[in-house]
């Protein structure tokens, strides 16, 4: 892997075999600017409705929250684990991670993002290793996170499929379908993988749109949670926009609202079916003491006629968030929402009081089958112990 400082990237939408030209991307004295091509705007199709409108000209972003980069475009863009193996794998090649411009960084996910956006000229960064059993892929996860000068940076950033989020992960493809594989970071409990999928169950029992998963065998852990990936199928792929890259939110502070969610998902989508799927989501988190409830985990997917909806959902666990407190509030509480909290946000988006009563009531009943759901994942005795206590707690500070 070699890298050369570029100043113009090519951008395409990729839903199937035959990629559409969406515009490019230039450096000009370290401004970053973008523009449509004439076609695609005839297109009428809007990747980032809110802040990068369809239209003629160049465009530059008004803040400088993702280095210059509409927000749209920084989804693409791998963070925490993704990052720190190109940047280890730069400075082994004796090159400042620094130095990059984020269009070389989109040189680097190419044709591999998530999503539909693809990025030209790309960078490769080789074929993907031959698949191998996770316990040894583990191994190599845990001698990258301890050691500058691993041997298994490469082969760790081929499988990582510019995949954002903090924890170790790998994308493969296995039965015909793409997987997302997590594996646990040092500060992480033996059976964070079970926690994740107990959460799953929990999540799915609840009435929230999961996508498929499952706990992959281990002999060092109760197992490694995955889930088949919701931007590809049967070979197609669909356009993913984070709620951060849609708003330009900051997903590393506490900065939104539900309320800006679900008016949001409403005026993005114009389904009431879809607020009413992100209402879920917002009791679930809430109920299920899902306080790492950031702007980067929440999603939305378009499809090739420009129609939004709501992702499945993901990153469902069990966390207690920056303080103690969610990162994104209900109503302006962080601490501990209630029932009233959360009917008042249902309202905001004229969801009336009866139809979130009873969506609060399904969540809660699933929520408190738990230890039910721990079990069946695996679970230890004393993550299961301790996460059933909070949930009693919460329950209790709702008023439910």
């Amino acid at each position: 892997m070699t890298f050369e400082p570029i100043s113009i990237i090519h951008v395409a939408l990729h839903f199937d075999d035959s990629p559409i030209p969406v515009g490019r991307l230039a450096l000009h004295q370290r401004e970053i600017v973008f523009e449509y091509t004439p076609d695609f705007i005839k297109s009428g199709l809007e990747i980032s409705p809110f802040k990068l409108p369809l239209k003629a000209g160049t465009q530059r972003c008004d803040d400088h929250l993702f280095e210059g980069l509409f927000g749209v475009f920084n989804d693409s863009l791998p963070d925490g684990w993704g990052r720190l193996l190109l940047d280890r794998k730069l400075r082994q090649l004796g090159i400042n991670p620094g130095n990059l411009s984020p269009l070389d960084r989109l040189r680097y996910v190419g044709y591999h993002g998530m999503g539909a956006l693809v990025f030209e000229p790309e960078i490769s960064v080789g074929e993907q290793p031959t698949f191998k059993h996770l316990d040894d892929i583990a191994d190599e996860v845990y001698a990258v996170s301890e050691d500058d000068d691993a041997e298994f940076v490469d082969e760790l950033l081929a499988m990582n499929g510019s995949s954002a989020g903090a924890r170790p992960k790998i994308v493969v493809r296995l039965d015909e379908s793409d997987w997302l594989i997590k594996f646990r970071s040092a500060i992480d409990t033996n059976d964070i993988g079970a926690i994740e999928y107990a959460y799953h169950l929990m999540a799915d029992k609840a009435g929230l749109i999961v996508p498929e998963a499952k706990l992959f065998p281990s002999k060092k852990c109760p197992g490694y949670f995955g889930v088949k990936r919701f931007d590809r199928h049967a070979g197609q792929r669909t356009h993913m926009h984070t709620l951060s890259g849609l708003l330009h939110a900051d997903h590393r502070i506490p900065s939104l609202d539900y309320k800006t969610i679900l008016k949001a998902t409403s005026l993005l989508s114009k389904n009431t079916g879809e607020t009413e799927k992100q209402f879920r989501a917002a009791v679930f988190n809430v109920l299920s003491h899902n306080r790492d409830d950031h702007a980067k985990n929440f999603s939305f997917l378009m499809n090739n006629k420009g129609q939004w909806s709501v992702s499945p959902a993901y990153d469902l666990t069990f966390s207690s968030g920056p303080i103690g407190e969610h990162c994104t509030m209900v109503m302006g509480e962080g601490k501990h929402p209630t029932h009233q909290h959360l009917i008042d946000l249902a309202n905001t988006v004229d969801i009336d009081s009866d139809t979130a009563s009873d969506i609060i009531q399904e969540v809660q009943h699933a929520v408190s089958l738990w230890p039910e759901f721990a079990n069946e994942a695996g679970v230890s005795k004393t993550s299961l112990q301790m996460v059933e206590k909070t949930l009693k707690e919460v329950q209790k500070s709702t008023r439910i």
